[in-house]
């Protein structure tokens, strides 16, 4: 390798390692188009096809994806089903090419609201997929950040009753490790598609020090070139973890 290519090649900076996307919009997109809302969604399915594939290409090490809120719960009852129905035709369709692909599929979430059939299935691609050494691809379903808290508390105050844990032991980093995301590295950058800028109740632990992305395109139009701009809108920023100027 020639010295200028060495050089070009160090001037690359790494892709955070733990990207989270709140994926909205694919009901607008589809409204603006004159489709239905189903058509919306399966647009947004080949949104994700493209990020998770540039993911896995640039290096992140953990890309989480929020699909469907447990918030979502709420919405009319023929859109609820056809997330359900989406939700399995995906997990039908797209196992073998994670797996061929090397990717690891972790789903985080409530996963009790679904049909016993969607749980079946998400159990057997987990484990098709768990020896998978490349992208850790973490799908939240039916997943609510406050949810997620709560879970973890539970289980922190069932050890503490056992006397398995101490309430004086209990810290940032005890609780942490009772979370959905305990075994992956902290988010990163967080983005969140369609023009608004909320959380919307997603991983409400684990975004404390990351960056927040909020872009106008819908998840339906949300491309690896959005994806290297938000990246490098990440890259410009200056992270100090609640520090000032690099002193505490």
């Amino acid at each position: 390798m020639s010295p200028t290519n060495k050089s070009s090649t160090n001037s690359v900076k790494a892709p955070p390692t733990h990207i989270a996307i709140v994926m909205d919009g694919n009901g607008r997109w589809a409204k603006s188009r004159g489709l239905p809302r189903s058509s919306g969604h399966q647009k947004g399915v080949q949104s994700v096809r493209k990020i998770v594939k540039h993911c896995a290409e640039i290096g992140v090490n953990t890309l989480t994806l929020f699909a469907f809120s447990s918030e979502n719960m709420n919405r009319p009852s023929q859109e609820v089903g056809l997330l359900f129905k989406l939700f399995l035709t995906v997990l039908k369709n797209e196992t073998k090419k994670l797996k061929d692909n090397n990717i690891r599929l972790d789903i985080i979430g409530d996963l009790s609201v679904f049909t016993p059939e969607i749980q079946e299935l998400a159990e057997k691609a987990q484990q098709q997929l768990q020896n998978n050494t490349g992208l850790n691809l973490v799908i939240a379903a039916n997943y609510g950040g406050q949810w997620d808290i709560t879970e973890a508390a539970k289980k922190i105050a069932a050890k503490a009753a056992k006397g398995e844990i101490s309430p004086g032991s209990i810290d940032n980093k005890v609780f942490s490790s009772h979370t959905a995301l305990a075994q992956y590295p902290r988010v990163d950058l967080l983005i969140r598609t369609s023009g608004e800028v909320r959380i919307s109740n997603f991983l409400l632990w684990d975004i404390a020090y990351s960056e927040l992305y909020f872009c106008e395109t819908l998840w339906p139009d949300f491309d690896a070139n959005a994806l290297d701009i938000a990246i490098k809108s990440f890259h410009s920023r200056n992270r100090r973890f609640g520090e000032r100027n690099g002193e505490k």
